[in-house]
């Protein structure tokens, strides 16, 4: 019992709830930082609507990336994918390099103001670190795995699939891990293109000089951000142990 109370991760968790349920009940703390402002507490929605809508967007453009970084990590160590490894890298890295703004600049007169080009913009933007953690975390599997594999039978589809990729997990989570929390942060943009997400006091504030507007919504996604990169932590953690405890009982 006392570890759990010891958890960094649960009175984190704890903050964050109290601050997604109880924002409008700290009117008085924001209203004494800021004694300027008539409205310090953001009420247009409630931060739970906003909390729920950005992490579906996040986890849909998530989804999405992790689709396609993977198989183009895999596809690219394949014999037949080799050759195509720096154009796919390249491509990839502009996609990041990008300016997520500039690409709902670009997208919204085409498909209007809605969550699409949000998705788009996190998808090119989330996609490098999947990418490079999936050709690592291939490359790093050693190569008396595969001669092992290869020696019981395996096709290269079932080396894939049952040494490669479990072999690779962890490396392959690493790079999910980062493209997830760089996309807890970057969603908020998508708030300026008609979007709900924590963007929205955000947007709201900078435009109307609401400073506990924006204050408000950064704390909320900073603390999510945090926590769900603690949750990967211990995600990894626990992938590493599995993946040792299948180690020993194979020598055994």
């Amino acid at each position: 019992m006392k570890r759990i109370y010891a958890d960094p991760l649960i009175w984190l968790f704890a903050l964050l709830l109290a601050l997604i349920f109880g924002m409008t009940s700290l009117g008085g703390l924001f209203h004494w930082m800021f004694p300027e402002l008539s409205r310090p507490v953001y009420q247009q929605e409630s931060f739970a609507s906003l909390v729920e809508a950005h992490l579906l967007l996040v986890g849909i453009s998530s989804l999405i990336a992790v689709v396609i970084g993977v198989a183009a990590g895999v596809g690219v160590t394949r014999p037949a994918g080799k050759e195509f490894r720096s154009l796919v890298e390249t491509l990839v890295a502009m996609g990041q390099t990008f300016p997520p703004v500039a690409v709902l600049a670009v997208a919204v007169p085409v498909m209007g103001f809605s969550e699409k080009p949000a998705i788009i913009a996190l998808v090119l933007y989330g996609l490098l670190p999947i990418l490079q953690g999936t050709i690592a975390g291939i490359e790093s599997v050693p190569a008396s795995a595969r001669e092992i594999a290869q020696g019981v039978g395996m096709s290269r589809w079932q080396m894939l699939r049952k040494v490669e990729i479990p072999l690779a997990a962890p490396v392959i989570i690493s790079g999910i891990r980062t493209s997830v929390i760089i996309n807890i942060g970057t969603a908020a943009i998508a708030s300026s293109v008609g979007t709900l997400s924590l963007g929205s006091p955000i947007i709201i504030g900078l435009s109307g000089f609401n400073t506990a507007y924006v204050l408000q919504g950064a704390v909320i996604v900073a603390l999510l951000a945090i926590c769900v990169d603690m949750l990967f932590e211990r995600w990894s953690l626990w992938l590493q142990r599995w993946q040792q405890r299948s180690a020993d009982e194979s020598v055994r």
